[in-house]
């Protein structure tokens, strides 16, 4: 577990978040309690916002495939279960939230399509909910993708909620930094390279750029980043584990390195994202009139660039 970051002297407004990093499986009942069992550490240190990894409600993929078309030569042994959004396992997740904002992911379901979704949840009930929008590698053969990004206000303040590989987009994290979010929670179950692994995680190239990009969408929109991330083995998967908070000047607050627990960090939210936006406010002084619309479309992009157009026809 990571040493609590230091409150900053004489700030009232202090509050603590937290991430998560801890290996969860099929097990649904196990799994709740185990969630329990962080919420109860969580609020032992005063934490008010705790983000858990992705799939933390019934597991994830056991393995991921070589491609988007089906091609890949193997397939999950099994998937996660379904659950709703008003179902009884939120519900019990908000029992043992009580006034803390905790964000879990799951395997949701609308009736017609299966989701990979995060959701925030206090005592009240689940406040607001993020179908994972971009989907790696043969992710999208099991999972609907979603197709929004909206924050929400909570106990704990105005949070965004993204799932492992939207990370990768700089446009997701923007779209909730500019719907107003303080805090992102980015829920992860993101494993270790599985073409180029190296024997050690603390050297693995899916590692560098799962910490890269923490850091990275956090300093650019200058918001209080809360990533989670799933720790040990899944199926085929060896999970990076690297749960972390990084402040909005891009600097990691708390990290769980490559070890089960929880990262901690206690910050005046506020005051930290007065502080970044003092001088440079990267929102403010965006200059979106004059940003092509080849940001909006992947289309535009492969008709200029002969080497992504086929790309996307292979």
């Amino acid at each position: 577990m990571s040493t609590p970051a230091p409150a900053h002297p004489g700030s009232s407004d202090t509050q603590a978040v937290a991430a998560v990093c801890a290996g969860f499986g099929r097990d649904v009942e196990q799994n709740l309690a185990q969630i329990a069992s962080y919420v109860d550490e969580a609020r032992a240190q005063g934490v008010s916002l705790l983000a858990l990894p992705e799939a933390c409600l019934g597991g994830y993929l056991s393995v991921l495939g070589r491609g988007r078309d089906g091609s890949h030569d193997e397939q999950p042994e099994d998937l996660p279960p379904v659950m709703d959004l008003d179902g009884p396992e939120l519900r019990r997740v908000a029992e043992v939230a009580g006034d803390m904002t905790v964000v879990v992911g799951l395997c949701e379901s609308d009736g017609a399509e299966r989701y990979n979704t995060a959701a925030i949840v206090s005592g009240d009930g689940v406040l607001g909910a993020h179908r994972k929008v971009h989907q790696p590698l043969g992710e999208s053969l099991f999972y609907s993708a979603g197709d929004t990004f909206t924050a929400v206000d909570t106990p704990a303040g105005r949070v965004g909620a993204l799932i492992c590989y939207d990370k990768a987009f700089p446009e997701a994290a923007r779209a909730l930094a500019v719907d107003g979010a303080d805090i992102v929670a980015c829920i992860s179950a993101w494993p270790g390279s599985r073409t180029g692994g190296s024997a050690s995680l603390a050297e693995d190239r899916w590692l560098t750029r799962f910490n890269l990009f923490d850091q990275a969408r956090a300093l650019e929109n200058q918001v209080v980043w809360v990533a989670s991330n799933q720790q040990g083995t899944f199926g085929t998967l060896r999970f990076v584990a690297h749960a972390k908070v990084v402040g909005p000047g891009g600097d990691v607050l708390a990290s769980t390195g490559l070890d089960a627990g929880m990262a901690v960090a206690r910050l005046d939210v506020g005051g930290a994202l007065e502080t970044a936006r003092r001088a440079m406010f990267h929102l403010r002084d965006r200059r979106p009139e004059t940003y092509p619309a080849a940001l909006a479309t992947a289309v535009p992009a492969r008709a200029l660039h002969p080497v992504m157009a086929e790309a996307a026809r292979a």
